[in-house]
């Protein structure tokens, strides 16, 4: 069963995703797995070249603060980014997916912010939205990041809205006050009974 993890920035996601890993299970993180195709895959390196201009890659070190600063102003741009970034990334998911075989009752995991938004919901069999109270999420990204209130804020509208909770199989709460196993307990819990 493939199973997507969804949250906004400073839900905890991730944190879930890297205890999720630790107990065995298989989880394709696409942030991380974009940033190695933007630099790795060539026909996504010479559309960002087509898209951004040479300076976009320097000694083959992709330029992300440049890449940030342009997108962040001017929206087009950002949906001719994605354009370019998503379809690379479902390809690579879908290889992904094909090399786990037939395995029903296993769990799988995709780790994705923008699930929903970037379409690859529709690549999986059930969803898990990680959620956490604002106070909670700022916290952990001002600390993490060193960035201010107001450009957290600017990122969390970004990225999630209330329809993604209500479009979820199951949300879970990292408040930070629950311990992240018992968290990836309660999904495993939760999604084995669907796996049978």
């Amino acid at each position: 069963m493939i199973i997507g993890l969804t949250g906004g920035i400073g839900s905890g996601k991730s944190v879930i995703a890297k205890q999720l890993r630790e107990m065995g299970y298989a989880v394709y993180d696409t942030d991380n797995e974009a940033k190695r195709l933007i630099v790795e895959d060539i026909t996504v390196h010479q559309q960002m070249e087509q898209l951004f201009g040479k300076e976009v890659y320097i000694d083959g070190v992709y330029q992300t603060a440049l890449v940030a600063r342009r997108v962040f102003a001017d929206k087009s741009l950002l949906a001719q980014l994605n354009a370019i970034v998503h379809p690379a990334v479902r390809s690579d998911i879908e290889k992904w997916i094909s090399g786990i075989g037939n395995r029903e009752s296993e769990l799988f995991f995709i780790e994705c912010a923008i699930l929903y938004q970037a379409g690859f919901d529709t690549l999986c069999d059930k969803v898990v939205a990680v959620t956490a109270p604002e106070d909670v999420r700022l916290a952990r990204v001002i600390a993490r990041d060193y960035s201010t209130i107001d450009k957290v804020r600017a990122r969390m509208r970004a990225q999630e809205t209330e329809q993604d909770l209500q479009r979820a199989d199951l949300v879970v709460n990292n408040d930070g006050k629950t311990e992240i196993m018992d968290i990836c307990l309660q999904i495993q819990d939760f999604f084995c009974n669907f796996a049978g």
